[in-house]
């Protein structure tokens, strides 16, 4: 049996360490979670949301304890707070539309001496395989919509965030939720796809790289679990030539840097109109150039480190060869005093004079590092946002909302943006395209994808 490890960014040292689950403890934790699941799908789904309500009131009373805990583990300093408030907003969201979003379906075809309709059915058992970069929000998008519709859940964290897992087993505890309804596991790699070989569990969610993507649909198939899957991203930005300046320059730096740039749908590329270039690159340089890079559990920092250091090494790389191939750097880097190598520590970095001939403008970074490219129109733009493998979202800044929605209906994509970047709407569906993966989150679509319908037609004889 192995240990599991978080390497704090901070310092480059042990931070915990957990063991592995055993084979008895899996065994366990299926077996109870199939038996719990039954009672607990009887429950009223205003019962079952109170519950989640329960664990909601749990976990945020924990704020205090897991800011310094997640800057520790993952590198987000302090001065941002946790996730909670995106937590908060996500998990009652998904309980004020439950009773509507998992209501039955009518047909409105009225036939005399016939009752019809679809009900929405738990699918059993869920697995959530989550991310480290908002290991809080990313895993409850999935956990909590789960249990009010009826399932159990195990949950499997990455190893850079495995506190954040006893976190919510102790605020399941705390809610007082069945014995076997919620379990958090630590697995490894080989655990977690073998017990998705075994096709033990219905559904299983899953965030992370598009190699891991592809290994977790490997181990399902043949088992017929459905599968959510968020993988990778290239997010773009396009800014035309009649948007607010001042507010896209804002919006786009903190798109691009927050969290280090470790973020799903942050922005990785942008695109301006020529008529807005020079000022835009000058105002973006101004502003990212006033980032503190530094220790995060100091309140003055405003950057911290990447959450680990080979994450950090890949986007140097990316870096390095978009300056040989031509790409100009707009950030002394110098500056930053623990920006060095072998460290998690990176600068953040403003390049243009590139192309889609470099790793930097087409290759998933998650790092903070950017591109701005010039472009002389809409299609230009929209053909440079459609040339990447991913899809999960695209921002756009204009003030001509019909243009937006034209737009937006070209580009390739799960969602768009207009005047907004970086932000997850509980009413919206959470979804991507191409590589970028499978499946749908949150709003009402979300609690379609952790059932199953099952079809009433009754008659009366």
């Amino acid at each position: 049996m192995s240990d599991l490890i978080c390497i704090s960014p901070i310092d480059g040292k042990e931070l915990v360490r957990r063991p592995a689950a055993t084979a008895a403890e899996i065994e366990a934790a299926l077996t109870a979670a199939r038996i719990a699941q039954k009672e607990w799908r009887k429950l009223s789904i205003d019962e079952r949301c109170g519950y989640v309500l329960k664990f909601l009131d749990a976990m945020l009373a924990m704020n205090q304890d897991v800011v310094p805990e997640l800057a520790q583990q993952m590198g987000r300093p302090v001065r941002y707070g946790g996730e909670f408030g995106g937590f908060e907003e996500r998990v009652r969201y998904m309980v004020r539309i439950a009773n509507a979003g998992l209501a039955p379906y009518v047909p409105d075809d009225d036939r005399p001496g016939f009752e019809r309709m679809i009900k929405r059915e738990p699918l059993g058992v869920v697995f959530v395989v989550a991310p480290w970069n908002y290991p809080f929000m990313t895993a409850v998008n999935t956990v909590a919509p789960a249990l009010i519709a009826g399932n159990a859940v195990i949950l499997k964290h990455a190893a850079q965030t495995i506190l954040v897992g006893e976190r919510f087993q102790k605020a399941m505890d705390i809610a007082g939720l069945p014995r076997g309804i919620f379990k958090n596991l630590v697995l490894t790699h080989e655990q977690t796809t073998d017990l998705l070989a075994k096709g033990r569990v219905d559904h299983t969610n899953f965030t992370g790289s598009v190699a891991a993507g592809r290994a977790i649909e490997k181990a399902a198939a043949g088992t017929f679990m459905t599968l959510g899957l968020e993988l990778g991203g290239k997010d773009p930005a396009y800014v035309r030539a009649d948007a607010n300046l001042d507010h896209a320059v804002a919006n786009l730096v903190d798109g691009a840097f927050y969290n280090s740039g470790q973020c799903c749908c942050g922005i990785e590329r942008i695109y301006v109109h020529e008529n807005l270039y020079d000022r835009f690159v000058d105002g973006f340089v101004d502003l990212t150039s006033q980032y503190v890079l530094g220790d995060p559990l100091d309140e003055k920092t405003t950057l911290g480190p990447m959450a680990n250091v080979r994450f950090a090494d890949w986007v140097r790389k990316q870096t390095a060869e978009a300056i040989a191939k031509g790409a100009r750097t707009h950030i002394d880097t110098a500056k930053y005093n623990a920006d060095v190598g072998d460290t998690a520590y990176l600068a953040p970095q403003v390049l243009t004079n590139v192309d889609h001939s470099m790793s930097v403008m087409m290759d998933e970074s998650f790092g903070p590092v950017v591109g701005i490219v010039k472009v002389g129109s809409d299609e230009e733009a929209i053909r440079l946002m459609n040339d990447s493998p991913y899809g999960l979202t695209a921002a756009l800044w204009t003030q001509d909302l019909k243009a937006a929605e034209r737009i937006g209906g070209e580009i390739e994509t799960g969602t768009i943006f207009m005047n907004r970047c970086d932000y997850l709407d509980p009413g919206l569906t959470w979804t991507g395209v191409k590589d970028t993966g499978r499946g749908t989150g949150l709003s009402r679509l979300g609690y379609e994808s952790l059932t199953q319908p099952k079809s009433y037609h009754l008659r009366t004889i």
